[in-house]
């Protein structure tokens, strides 16, 4: 029933999408803001929570707080909402909005009612924002799976800025979301599917949502390509930087199984590095191409994976080996989160300020709290706006990993 819908660089990853509910009626405007939560020495920390982490991962939103994680994060981002016949529409109505938790399982410790008029992760979220008044959501929509729409979105960018604030500001969930986040994979660029709307409709799109969300909050993922003529030349993410908050930069999965037979390299490297497989392939140059275009850095947010990439019949222990195909993993081969790893694959080394480990014939790179530290510097050095995780899901029980960014 789940559906693997991970924010990809440049895996090529085969999922199906569900079918959404467009959402098109008038609706309500967002109720006052509260403050902000309070933003860690990195500034802002945006943590991603999966709707379908709730059926594969048992990840909800009381793990969010029982983790100590909550306290910790600035925002958290839903993903994800679908894009379809031009507009925003549900992702997985059940996870959303309809799914009932009992006592045990609910943020506020109250079971839910069968006739209660919002149930579901919607519902946990509020609660959860209730404990924590300046905490932040916003709804994020694409992603790897489902950015094929956005072409027919940018087509009449109005329309589509109209469908998604009808739906991020349904009264059936007032007071849930402060905002909308924009995961585009990738404007005039290939991602699953490749796009070919011009170098202008990224632009378009934003400013129209810019337009019609007002004060909201408006984000965007974006690509972390930094090789010249790659996929940040390809769309005005400069142009666009007028219209966003920020952008949550996804500076990891570089590299992957989905190159099944190596060479072996760490997914998220900060800098280069001796026998890097892609030039620019690295997180300094995607984040130093965006400066160079005049995006201001205190729009970047610094991405870190809480999860590792892998490969199985590997001989050497360092980067640049060869495999023979992905590694075995809980949840998908090559894929694996960073609370399985730390103890099923202890790191064995580092290499361009992220980790990695070999452990038999497998090898694994990923990010641990030693790593994020040096991260985490990077992007105070830097003057970034903080940092965004790709998913909460990945963490341990005690939000080791969330610690790291924050603190």
């Amino acid at each position: 029933m789940s559906r693997f819908r991970r924010k990809s660089f440049s895996a090529l990853l085969t999922v199906a999408a569900a079918a959404g509910l467009v959402v098109g009626a008038a609706a309500a405007p967002a109720a006052t803001a509260a403050p902000a939560q309070a933003e860690a020495s990195v500034g802002k920390v945006v943590g991603y929570f999966t709707d379908w982490g709730v059926y594969d991962r048992n990840y909800h939103v009381k793990n969010i707080e029982t983790s100590g994680s909550a306290g910790k994060l600035t925002h958290i981002n839903y993903a994800f909402g679908n894009i379809t016949n031009g507009g925003c529409a549900i992702g997985d109505a059940y996870a959303d909005y309809q799914k009932t938790y009992d006592a045990a399982g609910s943020v506020d410790g109250v079971a839910d009612t069968w006739d209660q008029p919002l149930a579901g992760s919607f519902n946990q979220l509020k609660e959860l924002k209730a404990k924590h008044p300046g905490l932040k959501v916003i709804w994020s929509f694409g992603g790897w799976t489902w950015s094929g729409g956005f072409g027919q979105a940018a087509q009449n960018p109005a329309a589509f800025a109209d469908s998604c604030y009808n739906l991020v500001n349904d009264p059936r969930w007032a007071g849930v979301f402060d905002g909308i986040d924009i995961d585009w994979e990738y404007p005039n660029a290939c991602g699953l599917s490749c796009d070919s709307s011009g170098a202008d409709a990224y632009r378009n799109l934003m400013a129209a949502l810019r337009a019609k969300f007002g004060s909201q909050l408006v984000t965007s993922a974006i690509t972390a390509d930094g090789t010249d003529g790659g996929k940040i030349d390809l769309a005005d993410y400069a142009g666009a930087a007028q219209y966003v908050d920020w952008y949550n930069v996804m500076t990891y999965d570089y590299f992957g199984a989905f190159a099944a037979q190596g060479p072996t390299a760490p997914h998220s490297p900060l800098t280069s590095y001796d026998g890097i497989p892609t030039p620019g392939f690295y997180s300094d140059a995607a984040i130093q191409k965006l400066k160079s275009k005049g995006v201001a850095s205190s729009k970047l947010l610094l991405g870190i994976g809480f999860y590792g990439r892998g490969w199985t019949g590997v001989t050497q222990d360092t980067p640049g080996g060869t495999a023979t195909g992905p590694a075995p993993a809980k949840y998908e081969p090559g894929i694996e989160d960073y609370k399985v790893l730390k103890t099923s694959c202890p790191s064995t080394g580092t290499i361009a300020g992220t980790a990695y480990a070999k452990c038999g014939g497998d090898w694994w790179s990923y990010d641990t709290p030693s790593t994020i530290g040096g991260k985490i510097g990077y992007a105070q050095q830097q003057g970034l706006g903080g940092a965004m995780v790709w998913d909460l899901s990945g963490d341990t029980t005690d939000g080791e990993l969330i610690t790291a960014v924050a603190e």
